[in-house]
């Protein structure tokens, strides 16, 4: 075994060098020894890619991928003998003082790396790496962790009373306490140890890196943390990666074929589009200055900061026709989201529901529709506090939540400003006046009643679209697609709807 390690430890320096994380070192070391000050742990990050590795030496690469903490270790005798030989850094003194993180660029695209909580037996002791793919819908305040302590032992006469000898390091998914308590006991003597306190070295480097309602790939070693009857399964993560959108994947055959037959004209192509448009749901050729802005909405998605937003808002007595609309238009987006009346439209503060009393934040709908759509439904529905809070959402596409300290256990009350990077959508059924009892003023031809809404929210939406349809005089073509629907829901009732597929529109959408 031990000739294994040793031929591991070249490998792993033959590594280091070829891959330019040497260099990368020897840069790190010399700004520790540039300090002067005396540390407990030397901490390194370096990044490993598990193809190369295993092209060395397989059995080093199996070894990474599958006990990395005893990986790290190897990784640690190396730089520790590095350091010594090439007097990199003066003040070290022990191996145990060095803290190697071993940073994998990626893991192997096979189903037994990737974490699944919903598959069963799950090995939570494994502690090796797993990777995981998925939208931040929640986060915690920020809490660092201890890194490293130095431990001295009580007893004055005692050899290891002063200097480096007993270093706790934090190990992937231990807790605090497995770090820092006070029944450590001298291998010695065995006097107690006692923390030297200001060598202590906290941490949060990762949790700074993630934004509520982001898409991420992260690699981490999962763990079960234990609160008191409450067992909760868990990933400390290793390295995040943000995934970017990468636009349009291509344009279909058929969108191109419409488009080289229409090109004569720049009006043509669009009318075309806006009037076979959802065709599963409404009859072409109704609907369509409706049809026309979903569509320039959709293809004004994207998750950049100060992007232009087209917020939608429909001023219509077709409730459930729009309903229907609106909702088959937001399935051809990867983030389309429909807001359920009975959550949260935007982030709101809650307990940590795994036992810790600390604040969460939850995403909710606005955020979760990131770089898409959120469909809010009837905003006649919403109370005054819900719609000024919307309007000032949309005009400064941020919104803040508030942390009352004393009730989340904090020191200080505090603040978190969220983006919001999303269009909305919505409607006002202009019949709900008269459900209310509220007095309509009369209004010439041409004109409409914005009465249910504040102007000043009518205001910020990019376009307002009136419905001409009244309810009691729904066009003979809705009346007979819904009929037809009705008896066959599954049924493609007109020739366009072959040729131009709902499939055709979300690859021409999809990011």
């Amino acid at each position: 075994m031990h000739h294994e390690i040793q031929k591991m430890r070249e490998v792993a320096l033959v590594y280091l060098d070829r891959s330019g994380g040497l260099q990368k070192f020897v840069h790190d070391c010399r700004k520790y020894n540039d300090s002067k000050q005396s540390y407990a742990v030397y901490r390194f990050i370096i990044s490993i890619n598990p193809s190369d590795i295993a092209e060395l030496d397989a059995t080093l690469g199996n070894y990474i991928l599958h006990n990395p903490i005893q990986a790290a270790q190897i990784f640690q005798s190396v730089c520790f003998i590095a350091i010594k030989t090439l007097s990199l850094i003066e003040q070290l003194q022990t191996e145990a003082q060095i803290s190697i993180l071993l940073k994998p660029t990626h893991l192997p695209s096979l189903p037994s790396y990737v974490m699944s909580f919903s598959a069963f037996p799950f090995d939570y002791t494994s502690q090796r790496f797993y990777m995981s793919e998925g939208i931040a819908i929640a986060m915690g305040t920020v809490t660092k962790y201890t890194q490293g302590a130095r431990f001295l032992c009580t007893e004055e006469t005692c050899p290891f009373s002063e200097g480096f000898r007993y270093i706790r390091v934090h190990l992937p998914g231990a807790t605090e306490s497995a770090t820092v308590r006070n029944d450590f006991v001298c291998s010695m003597c065995s006097s107690a140890l006692q923390e030297d306190v200001k060598f202590r070295v906290l941490g949060d480097e990762l949790a700074n890196k993630m934004k509520i309602g982001n898409h991420y790939k992260i690699i981490g070693i999962p763990a079960c943390v234990q609160n008191g009857l409450q067992a909760t399964a868990c990933i400390e993560v290793n390295s995040v990666q943000l995934c970017k959108p990468i636009g349009p994947s291509f344009v279909s055959d058929n969108f191109k074929h419409l488009l080289s037959l229409t090109s004569g004209s720049c009006w043509r192509f669009t009318a075309i589009l806006a009037n076979i448009f959802a065709s599963e749901v409404v009859p072409p050729g109704t609907y369509n200055t409706l049809k026309l802005a979903i569509l320039l909405s959709l293809v004004q998605t994207c998750e950049k900061e100060n992007a232009d937003y087209l917020d939608l808002l429909i001023m219509t007595s077709d409730t459930l026709v729009i309903d229907r609309l609106l909702n088959y238009s937001i399935c051809l987006l990867p983030r389309g989201i429909r807001h359920p009346p009975s959550s949260e439209i935007f982030p709101s503060v809650s307990k940590d529901k795994h036992g810790s009393g600390s604040a969460t934040i939850q995403a909710c709908s606005a955020v979760l529709a990131q770089g898409g759509i959120c469909y809010i439904g009837d905003l006649s529905s919403y109370k005054k506090d819900k719609l000024e809070l919307l309007q000032s959402v949309i005009e400064s596409r941020t919104t803040t939540v508030f942390i009352p300290g004393k009730k989340y256990g904090e020191e200080a009350d505090h603040q978190v400003t969220i983006s919001v990077q999303t269009n909305f959508w919505s409607f006002v059924d202009v019949d709900s006046a008269s459900k209310k009892h509220i007095q309509r003023n009369n209004f010439l031809i041409g004109q409409m009643d914005t009465s249910l809404i504040p102007s000043n929210l009518l205001d910020v939406f990019g376009l307002l679209i009136y419905n001409e349809f009244p309810s009691c005089q729904l066009s003979s073509p809705l009346v007979h697609h819904i009929l037809k629907k009705a008896i066959k829901p599954e049924a493609m009732l007109y020739k366009v709807s072959q040729q131009f597929r709902m499939q055709d529109y979300e690859e021409d959408f999809t990011v």
